[in-house]
């Protein structure tokens, strides 16, 4: 029995069946080029009055201790009774960061701690935190919404002040911080969104 081919039919069937699927690669292309742009992007600040690290810096060296007045710390930025992001420091703590050995002879500690000491309870710590984080995904957008491959940007700064109060007037100043934030997260999870449910069972079978 013969069976009659059209090969002009075929062959144009052919045509079409891959110049649909080139049109379709080209869309899957496109579509995951423009996806990209859908990678979530945040920031992370810790309100306060600094745009930047070095004005932050600048306030807190205009704190001199045994001179400025607690009256003043508001205007230069630091609003300790206001303030969103300062945190109450009591004496304890503060001996436990300003005087650790308790063998060293008062003589031999900063001035300023000094009298902290000597005042005892009267004496309290304010740390202000000031930052300002910008956080930014890269990578193939499906590899990141389906948790296997995530790439995240994070960019920014970090403030740090410690003032010490006494009796209205400043007793000591101190800060620290990172100037400039710049690094690179990577996470890999080969099982994706089933990460998660693999981790604990994983955990379980060690019990």
């Amino acid at each position: 029995m013969w069976v009659k081919v059209d090969l002009h039919q075929t062959g144009h069937s052919m045509c079409m069946y891959m110049n649909y699927r080139l049109t379709f690669l080209l869309f899957a292309c496109a579509a995951l080029t423009a996806c990209s742009s859908l990678l979530p992007r945040g920031s992370s600040d810790r309100v306060g009055p600094f745009a930047t690290f070095e004005s932050a810096q600048a306030a807190a060296e205009q704190i001199i201790p045994l001179k400025t007045r607690f009256s003043e710390l508001k205007g230069l930025g630091f609003d300790p009774e206001n303030g969103t992001n300062v945190t109450l420091i009591p004496y304890p703590d503060i001996v436990a960061r300003l005087a650790p050995y308790s063998a060293l002879p008062l003589s031999a500690l900063d001035p300023g701690v000094r009298k902290c000491v000597e005042v005892q309870t009267a004496c309290r710590g304010y740390l202000f935190n000031f930052e300002r984080q910008n956080r930014r995904r890269s990578g193939g957008f499906w590899l990141d919404f389906l948790n296997i491959s995530r790439t995240t940007f994070i960019t920014g700064w970090s403030f740090q002040a410690l003032v010490v109060v006494s009796d209205g007037t400043v007793l000591f100043r101190n800060y620290a911080g990172q100037p400039q934030i710049d690094r690179v997260e990577h996470q890999r999870n080969p099982l994706g969104p089933f990460q998660p449910a693999g981790e604990s069972v994983g955990t379980k079978l060690l019990r």
